[in-house]
């Protein structure tokens, strides 16, 4: 079974940036990707090799949602698992972002300590 090791994150908001790419890098030992919107990760993802996707759903241009569609077009990104960060996680809005594939919606704020294990531990879901 294959560990979490590499994750293409998709965020637009500086400071959120700095602290999820502190948070997986340091704390949980990842090797992180940061694109600031959507065309970025399009462009950045065929030379990374992502593990996993972190999307964050509303950014300007293309958000979340509609960036993971357009990695899923990429063959190397059709199945990679990914999670959804968003300060929206009414139950209605979490079962439409899952119903498009996504692992977990995990809600913004969150704990900066805990990110890489929830992902690690998500991660090791789809591995079983």
């Amino acid at each position: 079974m294959s560990e979490l090791q590499r994750v293409l994150y998709v965020e637009d908001e500086p400071d959120i940036q700095a602290v999820a790419k502190l948070a997986l890098e340091v704390v949980g030992g990842l090797t992180v990707q940061v694109c600031s919107n959507g065309d970025e990760a399009l462009s950045s993802a065929p030379g990374f090799a992502a593990d996993l996707l972190l999307l964050d759903v509303m950014m300007p241009g293309m958000d979340g949602p509609t960036t993971l569609g357009k990695l899923r077009q990429l063959a190397a990104y059709a199945d990679t698992p990914a999670v959804f960060m968003t300060a929206k996680v009414q139950p209605s809005e979490v079962a439409h972002l899952k119903s498009l594939g996504a692992l977990e919606v995990i809600a913004k704020p969150f704990d900066p300590m805990s990110l890489a294990t929830t992902l690690k531990q998500l991660y090791a879901s789809t591995q079983a």
